[in-house]
This record gives C-alpha cells, structure tokens and sequence, in this order.
C-alpha cells in the first residue's frame, strides 16, 4: 500500500536537532522500541551502527534515541538533555558502536529490560524524513513503521491460526492493513503483525489471546 505524500514529506519533521534521519528519525525510532515495549523500560543498551555510530554523537543521535525511550516528541527541546535526564526518569541507558551486518545505515539495536526481568530486543532503522522502520524483534524478522496500531500476535506455526485470528477481528470490525507472519521454523513459535486502520479492542485482544495454539497478544500504537 502506498502512503500519500504530506506537507510533512515534502518540507520534512518539526524537530530540534539539524538531521531529520539522525534526530527526528532517532527520536521516533526510540519512541517505536518504548511503544513494543509496552512503556518505558529500566534500562536500555543501545547499539549504533554504520552513519548512526561514526557521526550520530556528532548529530545527537544518542540523545534522540534516549528522547524516543523516554517518551519525548522530536520538537521536545529537552531531547538536548535526555541522556543526562534519563536517570531522573527512572532510565538506565548506555550505547556502544558495532557492526549490525548488511542493514541500512541508520540503524540501531535496542536491548531492553525492565525491573521485573522481561526483556525486548529491537533493530530499526530511520530511512530519512523522519521515516522509521522495525525490522527484527527478538530474533523475528518484522517490518513495522510505527504510522498505523499494529497488534503483535505471539503464536505457534499451525494450519488455521491465521484465520482463526482474522475472523475474530471481523468480529469485532476491525479494518486489517497490512499483516505479516515470521516463524523460526515450521511448526515453532510464529509472530503475527496487523497493522489496523484504529486500535483493536480490548475484548478482541482477549478472545485473541484464548485462541489454541496464541501465546501472548500486544498492542503497540502509532508513534
């Protein structure tokens, strides 16, 4: 599906920072890893790679992406300070460069935990405009842009899951735009991604979740 072009495309982010990609992009890339999380996390590790780790310190890549973690919006004139105002908020956040493989150039790696012990690890990227994708989420490859309520399926790799899951949703008249499905092998656990035109109810997530063979159901809103 297409997007249309906005005045937001064509003149670009309201942000502080001078980068769309390294500062508006980054602030919405943390604020796409705090939204799977399911809030802030405790403490977050955070792996720069390619033009994010040789000139993001230098374009303040670090202190968006902390913004982003924090729940600050790229024209949030405190993004300046959010590495030194993290501890404040109750977030532990740390960054190191490394090689990430064969991935777009602005890309980061978010290895999150909160103090209960569960723990989340995300790659994306900012592709320019403030444009950002999700590309992995613990070991499952997904593509999620952060521009539509995307609901997270955790799930086991049988025949008539999918439709069990779609057939719920027309229930409860929810519009599907887009769906993707990643699984470790055949038969192993799966992850399902639906992105909807509006957030899915809570009464449709839990008759999700009652489904044989779905293991956990989360929603992750636009950003």
């Amino acid at each position: 599906m297409t997007r249309q072009r906005s005045a937001f495309d064509i003149v670009g982010p309201v942000m502080i920072g001078p980068s769309s990609s390294h500062t508006a992009g980054a602030v919405r890339l943390g604020a796409l890893a705090r939204a799977f999380f399911g809030g802030q996390p405790t403490r977050a590790h955070v792996v720069l790679h390619g033009s994010f780790a040789s000139t993001g310190r230098g374009h303040g890549t670090d202190l968006a992406l902390a913004a982003g973690l924090l729940g600050f919006r790229p024209d949030d004139a405190a993004i300046r300070d959010a590495v030194t105002l993290a501890p404040s908020c109750g977030l532990e956040v740390s960054f190191a460069e490394g090689d990430l493989g064969d991935v777009h150039p602005n890309t980061a790696r978010f290895e999150l935990e909160d103090d209960s012990g569960r723990r989340m690890k995300l790659e994306g990227s900012s592709l320019g405009g403030g444009d950002v994708v999700m590309s992995s989420l613990d070991g499952f490859d997904i593509e999620a842009t952060g521009e539509l309520p995307l609901l997270v399926i955790a799930h086991v790799d049988q025949p008539g899951e999918i439709a069990a899951v779609t057939a719920v949703l027309a229930q409860h008249d929810a519009n599907i735009a887009a769906m993707r499905v990643s699984r470790k092998a055949r038969g192993a656990a799966a992850l399902m991604l639906i992105e909807t035109d509006a957030e899915v109810s809570d009464a449709a997530c839990r008759e999700i979740e009652s489904l044989a063979g779905v293991t956990g159901v989360r929603r992750v809103p636009e950003v």
